[in-house]
């Protein structure tokens, strides 16, 4: 029984609430059970130094968690003085999950900061992350095409991502932080909403796991990963 009591194929709570910030030109508050992450997304008349002329645009990511998202306070990483390297490592996978379906061509000399505040932490930081990013980005794609800053079609899928592990030698999907913290495997699976494969991290905790046991996780990670697209649809709308 997972400490949850969900079934082995059911997500944890979902929900997506638009608009959470008053300032940012697209915003999501996204909630997996008890993880809560704000992400905002923000519109830059400016691209990196290296796109400069190249008619590209770009969509970068940034990624912390406050002091007071888990059970002990951790110091503020701007206070050590650099990024932790699992920061930069989620940080990344955001924005190359968010690039995965943009047109960057479509939105040239513009860049989209997309910026992922974890608030509480129970597990799953970087797929919430990436999920409600993308309905941050959407609606500041949408505040930029209203401006005729740029044309439709620049977003061109959903993209969105859950973790899945092995936790008492059975596949389960949407990992809470008590079960992560025991899983036999775990993994990370981001998927665009035609079932494009954008990024898989997969590792083994205590035995290497079989190409069966990845099969069983993916078929979960693909079947939760199509609710989560559906609500994002739903957000929208």
């Amino acid at each position: 029984m997972r400490p949850s009591k969900r079934a082995p194929d059911t997500l944890r709570p979902v929900s997506l609430e638009r608009a959470a910030s008053r300032h940012a030109e697209g915003s999501c508050l996204v909630r997996f059970g008890e993880t809560h992450v704000l992400c905002t997304a923000s519109v830059a008349e400016s691209v990196p130094p290296w796109l400069k002329g190249s008619g590209r645009g770009w969509v970068t990511a940034e990624y912390g968690m406050l002091p007071r998202s888990t059970h002990d306070r951790t110091r503020r990483e701007a206070a050590a003085g650099k990024q932790s390297g699992r920061t930069q490592e989620i940080q990344r996978l955001i924005g190359r999950s968010l690039r995965a379906v943009t047109n960057l061509a479509g939105m040239p000399d513009k860049q989209i900061v997309v910026d992922c505040d974890v608030l509480q932490a129970d597990g799953g930081t970087r797929t919430a992350s990436i999920t409600g990013a993308w309905v941050a980005l959407h609606d500041a794609l949408a505040w930029m095409e209203a401006r005729s800053m740029i044309k439709s079609g620049v977003l061109r899928d959903h993209v969105a991502a859950v973790s899945c592990g092995l936790y008492g030698g059975e596949p389960v999907l949407d990992l809470d932080y008590a079960e992560d913290s025991e899983a036999d495997a775990d993994a990370n699976f981001v998927i665009t909403g035609k079932g494009g494969i954008v990024e898989v991290q997969g590792t083994a905790e205590t035995e290497p796991f079989s190409q069966e046991q990845f099969d069983a996780l993916m078929g979960l990670a693909r079947a939760g990963i199509a609710d989560l697209v559906e609500l994002q649809k739903m957000t929208i709308a």
